[in-house]
């Protein structure tokens, strides 16, 4: 083996993403390795994509993940191996995204409003307490306005979308997750509330009353076990997984905003593929999404029951002064021109509009 392949396997053994990441200079060390890898991969070589997912392996979301892997692997008849990277392994969403871009992953697998680093207009993708149902959020995504700042983002980053990006599915609604329990609006002031990266996130739950303090997704349990939040917002169907009805044992479903798991890839990875390869890709996530839709509702099911027994609670409030406050921030909002503009036009199309 020549010393410029044997350096670039040992690279790809190392937390390279990890190290690099701490020491700032990932991007520079990212690239060499994209570069070496393309220069010596041998004629003929089965494919091999890199999936990046924040989800722990053996939750609801992680075995998905990993049929899909499994389909793509089955369909190609060795010609492409997708490698499944759990619990941020390759770095958290700004890392992550950058080699994406790049190209040394080849897919990531989370919510497509993360591309907002791109196209500002994408955070308010998945505007909360907002949409009358999850098939009125899916025909507003699907929506010219919508498209076009997701059409800019693959034009501008390179990073586009393995099949319809709204149907893995995540969920399959949202839940709050506290340390006492949340029976009305009044409850969320004063509460230190976890919050992704994400300025529309950050807003709306600050209009709502609550601290908001920023942490990554896998720090979430340790930052409520630590006191710096007490209460974060969730998928149903990861509470279980994650753990974090022992920190957070009060769940409330809020609906906050329906979403999907995008399979955001690298585009031009992907249009590098023959064709049939690409075929296989596109089929394996379709029948990884409608796998997703049949294991979220039985997972979150049987979570909830196993939930319950522990002595966690669950509770389902009026929702309505919740969506009468945030009406006064979408039109604060609109008022002051920060909404895209037709924004709010957009959303009452798509709720006018009839659809499966």
């Amino acid at each position: 083996m020549s010393p410029c392949r044997e350096w670039a396997r040992w690279r790809l053994r190392r937390p390279v993403i990890r190290e690099v990441d701490m020491m700032g200079s990932y991007t520079i060390v990212a690239a060499g390795l994209a570069i070496v890898l393309g220069l010596t991969a041998p004629v003929g070589a089965a494919e091999v994509w890199r999936m990046s997912t924040k989800q722990p392996a053996d939750g609801p979301e992680g075995k998905v993940f990993q049929r899909f892997a499994d389909l793509a692997g089955q369909h190609s008849k060795g010609k492409l191996t997708v490698q499944v990277y759990p619990n941020e392994q390759l770095g958290k969403e700004a890392a992550v995204l950058e080699q994406l871009k790049i190209g040394t992953i080849h897919l990531y697998a989370e919510g497509s409003v993360f591309l907002q680093k791109y196209v500002p207009d994408i955070r308010w993708s998945n505007a909360p307490f907002l949409f009358d149902d999850r098939q009125h959020w899916v025909r507003f995504i699907n929506h010219p306005m919508v498209q076009g700042w997701f059409d800019k983002a693959r034009k501008e980053a390179g990073i586009g979308f393995l099949g319809d990006m709204t149907a893995v599915l995540r969920g399959p609604y949202r839940v709050t997750v506290t340390q006492k329990p949340l029976k009305s609006i009044e409850d969320l002031k004063g509460i230190k509330m976890r919050m992704a990266n994400d300025k529309t996130g950050v807003e709306v739950w600050t209009h709502l009353g609550t601290e908001v303090r920023v942490l990554g997704w896998a720090e979430t349990y340790e930052g409520i076990s630590r006191g710096i939040v007490n209460a974060a917002t969730s998928p149903v169907a990861l509470v279980e997984s994650m753990k974090f009805y022992e920190v957070a044992p009060h769940i409330t479903r809020t609906n906050e905003y329906y979403q999907s798991v995008a399979f955001m890839m690298n585009q031009r990875a992907f249009d590098r593929l023959s064709k049939d390869v690409q075929e296989v890709l596109l089929r394996a996530h379709k029948e990884a999404a409608a796998y997703s839709d049949e294991l979220m509702s039985k997972e979150t099911d049987e979570s909830l029951v196993r939930l319950k027994a522990r002595g966690v609670t669950y509770s389902e409030p009026d929702l309505n002064p919740w969506i009468q406050r945030m009406l006064d921030f979408y039109k604060a909002k609109e008022a002051s021109g920060e909404l895209p503009k037709g924004f709010m036009a957009a959303v009452e199309e798509s709720r006018r509009k009839s659809g499966s």
